[in-house]
């Protein structure tokens, strides 16, 4: 069995290496990212409460409350990264939890108030990163589809 090439588990279920290694960079890109953000969110939440009209310790505890839920949101991609053919079902389910972050962000860019111009661009930063990263990682995940029919 190995990891990161074509599994002896998967006989005659063959991906070209080159498939395989596009499916992991463009989870690992997302997963990378959301991790920083997460972190980040996490240890230095006063540079972030200002951009969600927050303030004070409950504005500290809400985005490190937010930068937790990132990484718990994030748990799920390792395994996706290591072999996404093993764990296309997981794979699904990566994408499903990037779709619902990005209708989740856009029902709550659409429910803030006109006036409110710093916070609705924090939120359209998630979406734009949300639908960018569902947009790559879909595209990974229908190769990696193809190549199997092939």
């Amino acid at each position: 069995m190995e990891i990161f090439g074509q599994s002896s588990l998967h006989k005659g279920i063959k991906h070209p290496t080159s498939v395989l290694w596009f499916a992991r960079m463009t989870v690992a890109a997302v997963f990378l990212i959301n991790v920083h953000c997460a972190v980040s969110f996490v240890l230095f939440p006063e540079q972030f409460t200002a951009a969600y009209e927050l303030s004070g310790l409950a504005g500290r505890v809400a985005v490190q409350g937010l930068g937790v839920a990132f990484l718990m949101w994030n748990a799920t991609y390792p395994a996706v990264i290591v072999h996404p053919w093993r764990f296309r079902t997981l794979f699904v389910v990566v994408l499903v939890q990037q779709t619902i972050g990005l209708v989740g962000e856009s029902l709550i860019l659409a429910s803030i108030p006109a006036g409110h111009n710093v916070l609705s661009g924090s939120i359209l930063r998630f979406i734009a990163f949300d639908a960018a990263g569902l947009i790559v990682m879909a595209s990974a995940f229908v190769v990696l589809r193809c190549s199997k029919r092939s």
